[in-house]
């Protein structure tokens, strides 16, 4: 095309305005798009993720590269980028100091494949299996709220607890209580909740009251309108921590809430928990995960994560190989999820997963299907309602080829089972705060426990068949038959699968 003719399209573009913008407005929005497809390209996404995305920019012009800026990222913020990277030092300085030779595990006389979940674990998360731990399962709330309430009201340093939802009703009144009381006593107590999680709660009157009891409240993860364009707006602090003196940890999937009070409207019944209380080395990771997000929500110019308890030793007070996993957007991307992938691979007979929430991902469904198809007992466990209904149907796609492949589905009837669990062969176990779905995998600030114990596995293992004895086994065959237009409806048959 020679510059007479590009001259006078430009000169027919600036006499006929509306149609030079249009030009303008396209011009641009094939940039951005070409920019936006490439950036995506070249990300570190499954096939099935990158195509999806590729196909949201093309099929919805205008709209599509504003839902990809909005939450086709992990964007923590700059700020709190700078903060988490200026942590990585320090958190790894903790964790090297665990790493010495009277807490080094001694991997003869197990499974190789303890020692293969554990090393991989210790390469992805920089933490190491811990040994000389005691540990309980707590399966009835009111249990836990017992234990909690006097291992506060027995506490001499620091009462740190880390939850993603605070519910103010109910027995949570009286470890607010005692959280006061131990305030008065010059104990450190510090509160960190996710601020959707425990939005409520935090603007409350009962949040003000505990801060001027000398509770120090902080929020995590704000969120607010203005905040979109310069952070993902869905990343949210999922975990469930509480550290007593540095001594004591508790962990698993029950958040600060009284089951009789929460989320009643719902109609899907009481909330199934389960929680562990730790003591010996291991508690000394989950303090180092509190500290990290401590510091991070709460701006802080210390140089170094702070050790309260000083120089006092971690101290070894049973058997039990504990590794505590944090994950979530400041870690290595799907890094929680390769680990479990890589403990379904090591499974020979059985392996159970309880989860409240299961939208697996294309690389789990494989891990899943593959294990029932060489001859384990695969047994996924969910709740029969659910208080999400995108979650619901979601998970209905991936059924019927799970049970195609004899996995068992079955669908616990007892309430909203909300305890989140593996077991792979009676021996290891993963236990926290980790659902079975890709926000957890990706979006959530989780934390899990690798537990290498046959014995407190078999713990687990009872609860599950618990769970299981409450359940019904979803019948593949009739599954298969079932109206398309009825798919969230399903059709159910006894099954025993008992040990």
């Amino acid at each position: 095309m020679n510059q007479s003719a590009v001259d006078s399209i430009i000169e027919t573009l600036e006499q006929d305005e509306p149609l030079f913008w249009t030009w303008v407005v396209l011009l641009i929005h094939v940039v951005v798009t070409g920019m936006l497809v490439a950036r995506i390209i070249m990300s570190n996404r499954s096939v099935g993720a990158t195509l999806s995305w590729i196909s949201v920019m093309f099929l919805l012009p205008a709209i599509g590269p504003i839902i990809y800026l909005l939450i086709g990222e992990l964007r923590l913020g700059a700020k709190r980028e700078k903060l988490v990277k200026g942590l990585r030092g320090a958190t790894r300085r903790r964790y090297h100091a665990l790493d010495r030779p009277d807490l080094r595990v001694d991997w003869q006389g197990s499974s190789e494949d303890f020692e293969l979940i554990a090393r991989a674990g210790h390469r992805m998360f920089d933490v190491p299996a811990l040994p000389g731990n005691r540990l309980v399962l707590f399966s009835d709330w009111q249990s836990v709220f017992d234990k909690l309430i006097e291992d506060i009201n027995h506490a001499k340093v620091n009462c740190d607890l880390e939850f993603y939802i605070w519910h103010h009703a109910g027995r949570v009144l009286e470890v607010a209580e005692a959280l006061e009381r131990a305030a008065s006593r010059g104990v450190v107590c510090r509160l960190l909740l996710d601020d959707m999680g425990s939005r409520r709660f935090l603007r409350s009157a009962e949040a003000k009251r505990m801060r001027q009891a000398g509770v120090q409240v902080q929020s995590a993860l704000p969120g607010g309108l203005w905040r979109i364009l310069f952070v993902r707006f869905d990343l949210r602090l999922h975990r469930k921590i509480v550290l007593i003196d540095d001594q004591i940890a508790w962990t698993g999937s029950l958040n600060l809430v009284d089951p009789r009070y929460f989320k009643k409207e719902a109609g899907v019944g009481q909330w199934i928990d389960a929680m562990t209380r730790i003591e010996g080395p291991a508690v000394e990771s989950l303090a180092v995960t509190f500290q990290a997000d401590w510091y991070v929500e709460t701006d802080s110019t210390e140089p170094d994560l702070p050790d309260i308890t000083g120089d006092q030793p971690v101290r070894k007070v049973g058997a039990t190989i504990i590794q505590a996993l944090p994950s979530g957007p400041a870690y290595r991307v799907e890094a929680i999820e390769r680990l479990l992938i890589t403990a379904i691979y090591t499974a020979k007979k059985e392996l159970i997963i309880t989860t409240p929430y299961f939208v697996p991902s294309e690389a789990l469904q494989m891990a899943l299907a593959s294990a029932a198809l060489r001859g384990v007992k695969v047994i996924v466990i969910l709740p029969a309602k659910v208080d999400s209904l995108l979650v619901r149907w979601a998970s209905q796609a991936f059924k019927n080829e799970l049970m195609q492949s004899g996995v068992f589905i079955a669908k616990f009837s007892g309430g909203l089972l909300h305890t989140k669990s593996v077991t792979i062969d009676g021996n290891v176990s993963l236990f926290g705060s980790l659902n079975m779905d890709p926000r957890s995998f990706r979006l959530n600030f989780e934390i899990t426990l690798a537990v290498y114990d046959s014995l407190f596995t078999s713990h687990l293992r009872q609860l599950q068949q618990s769970y299981l004895d409450q359940s019904e086994i979803i019948d593949a065959t009739q599954w298969a038959k079932r109206p398309e237009y009825i798919g969230g409806e399903e059709s159910k048959g006894r099954c025993s699968l008992s040990a």
